[in-house]
């Protein structure tokens, strides 16, 4: 006669699977962060070898796009250098579409519809798959003042390194009317583009950008060498250079 589960052998088995499960949950999330992390970082090299094109194109000039400023005139909108259309009413933001953001054409061939008839194209390599937005966006509009993707707010996970912290009009690689990017004393410390936490301190204690966990604000970086360089932690205060990295040429 075949002798089947006593009650308490059925609950032991259900205690060890837990117990396993249990212990596999937090490698297979690091494992996850991990191939996260490494194509946020291979997205950013491919920004980078854009980036040296059109460096080369341009005479030095890092990809610059002019935008509205709310007191009327233009000025040149780092977040503008690539990317799609995004949510903010700001500066162009929502305005100025694959088609006028100048780095776009270097990255992918694909056509992109005509900005003057709204249109919009999802651009992957801009898209950080880390990117969890930000819990207080500084902008005190309903349903703008926080976001789960600054993919979809600004229109890319990355940002150009085109002012420091300490002001907007401080600026890094791009000048403030625009224009070639200054000489760099040290091209593998200064940064270029980088995932937005970097800008994490700007506006206040913390912005909430923490793509890697509740406690952590860190940041993936492509230098001026063109080095990239993922999950840098981002100081605290407004600390324009760190043992890391700088925003200053």
């Amino acid at each position: 006669m075949r002798r089947g589960f006593t009650l308490i052998e059925l609950l032991v088995v259900i205690a060890v699977i837990a117990l396993l499960i249990g212990l596999l949950l937090p490698a297979l999330g690091q494992a996850r962060a991990a191939a996260r992390t490494t194509v946020c970082l291979s997205r950013l090299q491919q920004l980078g070898v854009a980036t040296t094109s059109y460096l080369q194109d341009f005479k030095e000039c890092l990809p610059q796009a002019n935008g509205p400023l709310p007191s009327g005139g233009e000025a040149v909108i780092g977040a503008l250098f690539g990317g799609k259309k995004g949510q903010l009413p700001f500066y162009g933001i929502d305005t100025i579409g694959p088609e006028r953001r100048p780095l776009n054409r270097y990255v992918t061939d694909q056509a992109f519809p005509p900005d003057s008839e709204g249109g919009n194209a999802e651009l992957l390599p801009f898209r950080s798959p880390v990117d969890k937005g930000a819990a207080d966006t500084g902008v005190p509009i309903p349903g703008l003042d926080r976001t789960d993707s600054m993919y979809e707010l600004i229109g890319s996970s990355y940002t150009l390194n085109d002012h420091a912290l300490d002001a907007e009009d401080h600026a890094t690689l791009v000048p403030l009317g625009g224009g070639r990017m200054p000489p760099v004393m040290n091209t593998a410390k200064t940064w270029v583009i980088g995932t937005h936490p970097i800008y994490n301190y700007q506006l206040k204690a913390d912005r909430g950008m923490h793509w890697y966990g509740a406690r952590k604000v860190e940041t993936s970086l492509l230098f001026v060498d063109m080095h990239a360089r993922g999950r840098l932690r981002v100081t605290p205060g407004v600390e324009n250079t760190t043992a890391e990295y700088t925003f200053l040429p």
